[in-house]
């Protein structure tokens, strides 16, 4: 890339971050320093804020360059990431944005605890929703790896990891000065700007093909050297046995695992009541779903304009498809119109990553402090004040350990790595969260089963699939203790947690409080009683 490209899109970059920190700092001297303020803003937000805020957690770098690079890459099989993560919000709207933002106060945990034995309970799902998180970050970690070493001229490793290092500081600051509140404002400002620069890129592609969708569809068959095959299933998910029941797997991860999402679940309750909560899911649907819409054009438009072979030589997991288009669509690389254009595309997606982290690294540090820490401790007076303390140390623990996975899984597609998170997600969290709000019968044994009966399995299985060992791409390819034929575990270790959840509960010599589940079936279906 050219001195223009670098200079110009560091400036945008700088300013976002100006700006960001400008908030936070903000924030922070506004702040009261309760529990309430630091995990839930407040609860202050009005639907269509928070629905901007849930669009701007939830598309994240695996959307934005992940998943275009898939569609580059593999045409119509890239494209059911995007159906995946859209059909996703149906099962939030309908099972859990209402009950969870009654029936809890800050956390995944509030929900299950509420008529469990707390302290094993709260263990269990603050250990999952932090390993949740973490998986989820370093996906974040490696886009911005991978982003930052296309704007420098792929100066190579040294680049990507203090680029890593760069944003993991960064979501620190933002999590320990301003908590909830400035992080839901950087999401709304980051949801605005990548709505808008690919509203101009979708724009842009439909005016090259002059609105003629099929001649871009066969442009970019054409090019991929795949032909028609680009456009049907099978390209990557349709080879053998083994990668359909791992597209299976990869569906089942991505429809089920968004209500597991600690990130996502705590933005139920930065809103005053329960219909607030289902407004913002409503706002949240149209804003993401207009936005995969445009990713179809994003990503075909990049195997027509950019070719997959440029996208892959570029980045083999095709994670810089997008920026590569920007600079196409804006006349080349030598233009002005393609500098401004490949600057702006690059600064927005640095926003998307910056925005992102800062909400998961929040969800995060809140279970290690509300679940984790007090769970381990008794409960004494100006405990809330410790929490958030606790939380802030939190954040900076887990942004080390993000910053460590992130730099050894820099090879590989983001929207890959987000698929394995809800896998995680959806085996370890939805079991739990779904019986405890429908099933009178569920105990504590079940509960605790549940999460771990899911979690040990799903991560287990990822490390002994082809993710980490035994073929090229791997994260360690020279060896090979690779047992499991399928790269995304959803398929085995999501009934494996509804199973354990079911054998712990039926087993359990405890006798189910049928008055505290009376009073969280009214709590979840009024808000009666909700905080």
């Amino acid at each position: 890339m050219t001195g223009q490209h670098q200079t110009l899109a560091l400036l945008l970059f700088s300013a976002f971050v100006a700006v960001t920190l400008g908030i936070t700092t903000w924030v922070s001297r506004r702040r009261r320093g309760s529990a309430e303020e630091f995990y839930a803003g407040g609860r202050l937000f009005s639907p269509m804020e928070n629905g901007f805020a849930i669009a701007g957690d939830y598309m994240s770098a695996a959307s934005f360059l992940g998943i275009s690079g898939l569609i580059a890459l593999f045409g119509y099989d890239g494209l059911l990431y995007a159906v995946g993560f859209l059909v996703a919000w149906l099962v939030v709207l309908f099972l859990v944005a209402e009950l969870v933002r009654n029936c809890g106060r800050f956390t995944l945990a509030d929900v299950v605890a509420a008529r469990m034995s707390e302290r094993p309970v709260r263990i269990a799902a603050g250990t999952s929703s932090v390993t949740v998180s973490v998986l989820y970050l370093v996906a974040q970690m490696v886009g911005a790896g991978s982003l930052v070493a296309l704007l420098l001229g792929r100066t190579g490793a040294a680049a990507q990891a203090w680029t890593v290092i760069g944003v993991g500081a960064l979501m620190v600051v933002y999590v320990s000065l301003g908590g909830m509140r400035a992080t839901t404002w950087i999401q709304i400002v980051k949801a605005v700007l990548l709505l808008g620069g690919t509203i101009v890129l979708t724009v842009l592609v439909l005016l090259r093909f002059h609105g003629d969708l099929d001649r871009l569809l066969r442009t970019a068959a054409e090019r991929s050297g795949h032909g028609d095959a680009f456009l049907a299933p099978g390209l990557k998910y349709g080879g053998d046995w083994t990668s359909r029941f791992d597209f299976i797997s990869l569906g089942l991860a991505l429809v089920l695992g968004t209500a597991g999402l600690p990130h996502i679940l705590s933005r139920f309750y930065t809103v005053p009541t329960a219909r607030a909560a289902r407004r913002s899911v409503v706002w949240s649907i149209g804003l993401i779903g207009g936005f995969y819409l445009m990713t179809f054009v994003l990503g075909f438009g990049a195997a027509a304009i950019v070719g997959p072979e440029a996208v892959r030589d570029a980045n083999a997991a095709g994670n810089t498809a997008v920026p590569l288009l920007a600079l196409d669509l804006g006349g080349g690389a030598d233009s002005t119109g393609g500098t401004v254009l490949f600057a702006i595309v690059a600064a927005v997606a640095f926003a998307t990553i910056l925005a992102v982290v800062a909400g998961i690294t929040l969800a995060s540090s809140a279970s290690v402090a509300h679940d984790l820490y007090a769970s381990l401790r008794r409960r004494q007076r100006g405990e809330a004040r410790s929490e958030v303390t606790v939380a802030r140390v939190a954040a900076v623990g887990i942004g080390v350990i993000a910053i460590g996975l992130g730099l050894l899984a820099r090879d590989l597609n983001v929207a890959f790595l987000v698929g394995l998170a809800f896998a995680v997600a959806a085996s370890a969290n939805l079991p739990v969260l779904l019986y405890s709000l429908f099933w009178r019968g569920f105990t504590t044994r079940g509960a605790v089963w549940a999460v771990y009966g899911g979690l040990v399995p799903a991560l287990g299985l990822v490390v002994l699939s082809p993710v980490v060992s035994g073929s090229p791409g791997s994260l360690f390819p020279a060896v090979d203790f690779q047992y499991f034929p399928l790269e995304n575990p959803g398929i085995v270790s999501i009934p494996l947690g509804f199973v354990a959840g079911w054998l712990g509960t039926v087993t359990s010599d405890e006798v189910p409080d049928e008055a505290k589940h009376a009073e969280t079936e009214v709590r979840s279906l009024t808000g009666a009683g909700a905080v």
